[in-house]
């Protein structure tokens, strides 16, 4: 139960931490404009027009690739079960979803978060399932 937690725990911090660096590349190669206030949070919803697309596509890159991480991460440390990695992936989406309710954003970002958010879960589930073995696995052997 405890090796359950810490992998939930463990997923989320590194789809969290990996979100993080691949925003941070994406804004650092596709800088805000003269004057722009990224860390406030009217100023983006005021100026959602004036933030580079290739800055928001590294969000969506982002939010799909840390799904896929952190369902990596939480499978490698349960061995035992899929449900952290699903719960890291729940997370993640809640998350996403939060996002989207905080900072409006074009219909265009939305639809490609969205298909990001599947992807990331599509590829994370067989990356955290690698690392899974008990019952399910002796009775296909």
């Amino acid at each position: 139960m405890l090796r359950k937690i810490l992998a939930t725990i463990a997923g989320i911090i590194a789809a969290s931490l990996s979100i993080y660096l691949i925003e941070t590349l994406g804004h650092t190669l596709f800088p805000y404009p003269e004057g722009a206030k990224p860390l406030d949070m009217e100023w983006i919803k005021n100026n959602i027009d004036l933030i580079p697309r290739g800055s928001m596509i590294s969000v969506i890159i982002a939010h799909g690739i840390g799904i896929a991480i952190g369902m990596f991460i939480a499978g490698l440390i349960a061995k035992t079960s899929i449900i952290p990695a699903y719960i890291v992936a729940g997370f993640m989406v809640v998350a996403t979803i939060a996002n989207w309710f905080m900072i409006p954003s074009p219909t265009w970002f939305y639809i490609a978060d969205g298909i990001s958010v599947i992807a990331g879960f599509l590829f994370g589930k067989p990356l955290a399932r690698r690392h899974i073995y008990g019952k399910i696995e002796t009775i296909r052997s």
